[in-house]
């Protein structure tokens, strides 16, 4: 069963599950997996990234993706707008989608890794296969914007700061 939010900080600190056998596929991401990625997106920014907001502004940061348990075709399409990108793969366990990258032209837009999936490599797997995919485009640089909470991933893995603190941005483009 999924656990809420909510829940999950009523809750006492728990050990992440680590998956021993897991099978992580990291695939091409297929216009069929938009609602699955929706979710995805909507939960894991919202439980890293947006603690801090009220209601209102966890709407206004997760814009299309506020709708991410919506059957509304019209929720879907906004969602399916935003995955679609020049670059994007999944990260699958068995046939969950627990990662998503997206990227264009010199630039790893945004990165989600599943919470109880975190720690795990999967991350990593798919940004190396952004930067293979980068390289086999002849694109040399890879630039990203990242949140403070990311920071020491993408510096364990070589990227280097080259800007302080910015102020961030939403889906909606605010």
């Amino acid at each position: 069963p999924e656990v809420t939010h909510a829940d999950h900080r009523s809750r006492p600190e728990q050990p992440q599950p680590r998956h021993l056998h897991m099978m992580i596929t990291i695939r091409d991401y297929r216009e069929d997996d938009a609602p699955a990625v929706g979710r995805l997106i909507a939960a894991t920014f919202s439980e890293f990234n947006l603690a801090f907001a009220s209601p209102e502004q966890l709407n206004a940061f997760l814009g299309p993706f506020r709708h991410a348990d919506s059957a509304e075709p019209a929720h879907q399409e906004a969602i399916a707008r935003v995955i679609r990108s020049d670059i994007v793969f999944v990260a699958e366990d068995g046939s969950v989608i627990v990662g998503v990258l997206r990227g264009r032209k010199e630039r790893l837009a945004s990165l989600f890794v599943r919470g109880d999936h975190h720690r795990q490599g999967i991350g990593r797997q798919l940004v190396r296969r952004f930067e293979q995919a980068c390289l086999q485009r002849g694109w040399m640089v890879i630039r990203l914007a990242s949140t403070v909470y990311a920071v020491p991933f993408y510096q364990a893995m070589g990227y280097k700061r080259s800007t302080g603190l910015r102020s961030g941005w939403s889906f909606e483009g605010r």
